[in-house]
Formats: structure tokens, C-alpha cells, sequence
């Protein structure tokens, strides 16, 4: 193996007889080039959607939130709560409780879900940062005040500086429905908007509306120790799985706890399936350019049939110059690849420091520059493929090719 290395980088590096042949042997090069790196950046950019949509999502759910697997709502001393309060992997723990309901500001009516949240709810959450105008605050003396999404409040017409509060609406819970009276069948609550935010999703910014968790419970007819979730953040350093499986151990059948992947996984999944179509296609493309190598491999064989005769003349058998042209194809393949993820590796770590790429429309995208993000492991998968690729499409030629000159001189 090390003679026919030896012997193809040689053969590889050796000024060619015809200008032509280095013209191709640098085509394929450049070929196998680009595609690594369209392969790289394109994984980048997966990359860095993928976290920056992540990071939103981080600012309005907790890192882990327990809920029902069955029903809407639990009540807190059917669970050991005072048991996780204490934990120390627990930074805070928030309780929420939520449903749908109707919201009416003037003449207005638009169908929303009232989030209750208590005091902790932005020591688990990023929502006092996503807060683009007014404050968050949530009660104030014997004032009932909310948070409400921006788009939700676009939809209603509402402005901070109303005085005219927001009606909130719900069915009763409890009693019968009274015909004559249909209005008596809902409870309502009124409230005033201390804050608008953004978590730029609009899941979010056009349905939820963020109240104290006590109005919540009187609005949807509920004890005190009713809750829909439990959000909880952990303490720097905690590995987010082995607390996970921790509190499912202590919670037992019938509540589910689930990170921030899977709170949203058709998300993540989506954009798994994104990332792996984007590296199928551009792989296919790669493909396509690989077969260069079969001509560069088959102008070199013919180049080199004096330096064969010769090899042979000195006892190499087929094996050998089988495996010095396989090797020599497979190094073109190589070079391609290694230059292509280095330069895509160098081309995203200028995006991340400079953020060259830029969004038109003067700022008005959550970030300025195109997102990225390199992973290890996406280096390592572009190198091996792009490699393992290159490795078959110098494979078969080469035996095709040998096989044909041996038959030309008489020897099967």
C-alpha cells in the first residue's frame, strides 16, 4: 500500500505531457471543491435557523414543563411539590394555568388563550425581554394587568394608553345554561394591557395573552391548587436529560415532562428533514461532479502506459497498478473535499464574526445577518460521504480501464 501511494503521488503531482490533463485533474478538483462547500454552509445555515427559532421559543416556554398526558388541568398535592421546590438542580418553578377564551376591546372580538402565570413565571422564562413596549407587569396593588402579543393586540385594535379595559370571556364551568339569559353563561374578567411582546412566532404573538395566575383561576372557576403546567428552570450546569428522566421516575404515570425540543418537536422535526433533503439533493450534485474523476482517471491511465509498461517490466502485477490509479483517483477526490470544508468551515466563522450576509429591510428581521452555525459533526459527515463518494467513483473506472489496456496488449 505505501509503494502504490508512494507511486500515485508521484504520478498525481508529475508535470503532464498534455496542458489538457491538468486542466481536468483541476476541473474535478474545483468540482468536488465547490460542492463540499455548498455542502458545509448549507449546514451552517440549517444550523443557525435552527438555534436562532430555538432561542425564540427558549424566551417564552421554561426548559422543562410538566404536564397532563390526559386533560387540561392537575392539581399540585396530587404530585410531591413541595419535594421539587426544594431540589437543587431547580432554579425556580412556576405555575401556569391556561384555556381559550374570547377578548373584546371595543367592537372587536378575537378568540385568544389566557396564560396565568405567578411570580416566577419570568425566572423561567425570557418573557420580560421579549417585552417591546410598555413593561411586563402583571399586578399592581389590587390592579389586574397583563402582558398581551403584539400581533393579538394589532388584531383587537388595542393600544397601552386606553383607559377603556379588555374583556376577557369564558364559558361557566359550573351551573346551567339559561336561555333566556345566554349572557349569563359566561364569567368575564377586565384587565388592562401593561405591555406588549414579540417572540417573532406568531403562534404566539396572536393568541396568547399573559394575566397573574389568581384572576386566571377566578376566570376559568379554579382552586387554588389547580394548575395546567408546572414550568422549571434549571441551574447552570444540571444536565437537562438526566434531571428529565429524574422527574418523570418521581412524578410517575400521568404527567409528561418534556424539554424545549419536545415541547415543539414537529418543529425540530421538520427541520431535521429539511436539513437531511438539503444534504441528499446537494450530495446527488456532488455526485454528478465526481464523475469527472472517471475521465481525469482515464486521460492518466492513457498519460501514464510507458510508466505501466515499466511497473510491469519490474514484477508489479495488475494489483498494484489497480491500486496506484484507485489511489491517485481517490486523492483528487480528497483534495476536493478537504479544501472545500476547510474553506466552507472558514467562510461560516466569517459569517458568525462579521455577518457579511445581511437581511434587506432595514432591520426589521429579529436578526441583522444571516444565522449560522458549524457542528463537528456536520464537517466530519460532509468529509466521510464526499470521501466514501469519491472512493467508488475511482473504484470502478480504474478496474474498467486497466482491465481494457491489459486486453490491448494481449493479457486477460
Amino acid at each position: 500500500m505505501k509503494l502504490a501511494l508512494h507511486i500515485a503521488l508521484r504520478y498525481l503531482f508529475a508535470k503532464k505531457s498534455q496542458n489538457v490533463i491538468n486542466v481536468i485533474s483541476m476541473i474535478s478538483v474545483t468540482g468536488v471543491l465547490v460542492g463540499s462547500l455548498a455542502l458545509i454552509v448549507v449546514l451552517a445555515v440549517f444550523n443557525g435557523l435552527h438555534g436562532l427559532i430555538g432561542s425564540l421559543y427558549g424566551s417564552f416556554d421554561p426548559e422543562l414543563k410538566v404536564s397532563p398526558d390526559q386533560g387540561r388541568v392537575f392539581y399540585l398535592d396530587s404530585i410531591p411539590y413541595q419535594k421539587i421546590l426544594g431540589m437543587q438542580e431547580i432554579a425556580a418553578v412556576s405555575q401556569v394555568l391556561e384555556s381559550q377564551a374570547l377578548l373584546r376591546s371595543g367592537n372587536r372580538q378575537v378568540p385568544a388563550i389566557i396564560m396565568g402565570v405567578d411570580d416566577n413565571f419570568a425566572e423561567v422564562s425570557g418573557i420580560d425581554s421579549i417585552i417591546i413596549e410598555g413593561e411586563y407587569k402583571l399586578q399592581e396593588g389590587m390592579q389586574n394587568f397583563g402582558v398581551i402579543g403584539y400581533v393579538l393586540a394589532d388584531q383587537l385594535g388595542l393600544r397601552l394608553n386606553f383607559v377603556k379595559p379588555l374583556v376577557m370571556y369564558v364559558p361557566r364551568r359550573t351551573g346551567q345554561i339559561n336561555m333566556m339569559r345566554p349572557d349569563l353563561s359566561f364569567r368575564k374578567e377586565y384587565i388592562h394591557p401593561s405591555g406588549m411582546f414579540a417572540v417573532q412566532q406568531l403562534d404566539y404573538d396572536s393568541r396568547y395573552l399573559v394575566v397573574g395566575i389568581d384572576q386566571a383561576r377566578s376566570l376559568f372557576e379554579y382552586g387554588d391548587g389547580v394548575v395546567s403546567s408546572l414550568g422549571i428552570s434549571l441551574n447552570p450546569g444540571v444536565d437537562t436529560d438526566d434531571f428529565k428522566h429524574r422527574m418523570e421516575e418521581l412524578l410517575g404515570a400521568g404527567l409528561v415532562v418534556q424539554d424545549q425540543h419536545e415541547q415543539h418537536a414537529t418543529f425540530y422535526k421538520l427541520m431535521r428533514v429539511e436539513k437531511l433533503m438539503a444534504y441528499l439533493i446537494l450530495l446527488f450534485i456532488l455526485v454528478i461532479a465526481l464523475f469527472n474523476v472517471i475521465g481525469t482517471l482515464s486521460l492518466l491511465i492513457f498519460e501514464k502506459r510507458e510508466s505501466i509498461g515499466t511497473l510491469r517490466s519490474m514484477g508489479a502485477g495488475r494489483t498494484l497498478i489497480n491500486r496506484v490509479f484507485l489511489i491517485e483517483g481517490w486523492l483528487i477526490s480528497l483534495a476536493g473535499v478537504t479544501a472545500g470544508v476547510l474553506l466552507g468551515a472558514l467562510l461560516v466563522w466569517i459569517q458568525q464574526q462579521y455577518g457579511l450576509l445581511r437581511f434587506g429591510g432595514g432591520g426589521t428581521f429579529v436578526v441583522d445577518a444571516y444565522p449560522v452555525a458549524l457542528q463537528w459533526a456536520d464537517m466530519v459527515l460532509v468529509y466521510v460521504s464526499v470521501s466514501a463518494i469519491g472512493f467508488l467513483a475511482a473504484w470502478y473506472p480504474v478496474r474498467v480501464i486497466v482491465r481494457r489496456y491489459y486486453s490491448e496488449q494481449g493479457e486477460e
